[in-house]
């Protein structure tokens, strides 16, 4: 069994980031052999796909290229072997992993560009990552769950799962969340801070298991 583990906050000390800690030493404790990489997507940026990348991605589509291990294929130029480079070790640690744990922040209503730099650089069009599971330790500002007024705009929790579905077909997705994280700084919020530390002994309890 291996472990990639990804933090996406700009924050260091951030709930998501603390979450997706308390996840991967518990997973590492319950798989003493297992494989771990970890990679912090804020302090060491991926770099945003270039014009290379899409001719990369337009000549797997092209060529009905749906196996991972024949993407290499898709290099016939100094541009895409640059790009390659840089995408390469990042979907080979993809490819290596059973479980890929995501620590991710609500950033206006979606997720940190910093991840989403990184799904671009993955993923390439009917590609599989059938058989491994991800797990999301997230954190907002607000609350987003069901019944609440602002459901209908979370472009986190449904983006990602709809993202996990749609391009890479996996279902077995899990969401650890902290929620009501601005109660602790916002006056307008404040008579909701009980709920929020609700949140967090729950998301605690959840990412220990």
């Amino acid at each position: 069994m291996n472990l990639l583990h990804l933090d996406s906050s700009a924050r260091r000390a951030s709930f998501s980031r603390e979450l997706s800690r308390i996840y991967a030493d518990s997973w590492r404790a319950a798989h003493p052999d297992g494989g771990y990489t970890y990679r912090d997507l804020a302090a060491a940026p991926v770099p945003h796909i270039d014009e290379a990348w899409t001719e990369l991605c337009d000549h797997v589509l092209a060529h009905g290229i749906i196996e991972i291990d024949r993407y290499r294929e898709a290099v016939r130029t100094p541009a895409q072997e640059r790009a390659w480079a840089i995408l390469e070790p990042l979907l080979a640690e993809v490819v290596a992993a059973d479980v890929i744990l995501i620590g991710t922040p609500m950033y206006n209503y979606s997720i940190p560009s910093a991840l989403k730099a990184w799904l671009d650089q993955i993923t390439f069009p009917k590609m599989s990552l059938e058989g491994r599971s991800f797990v999301v330790t997230g954190a907002r500002g607000g609350a987003y769950g069901p019944g609440t007024p602002k459901e209908a705009v979370d472009h986190q929790e449904r983006y990602l799962r709809d993202f996990f579905a749609g391009h890479f077909a996996v279902s077995d997705v899990t969401f650890i969340t902290a929620e009501l994280v601005n109660s602790l700084i916002d006056p307008g919020l404040a008579h909701l801070r009980d709920r929020h530390l609700e949140s967090v002994a729950r998301a605690r309890k959840e990412a220990g298991r």
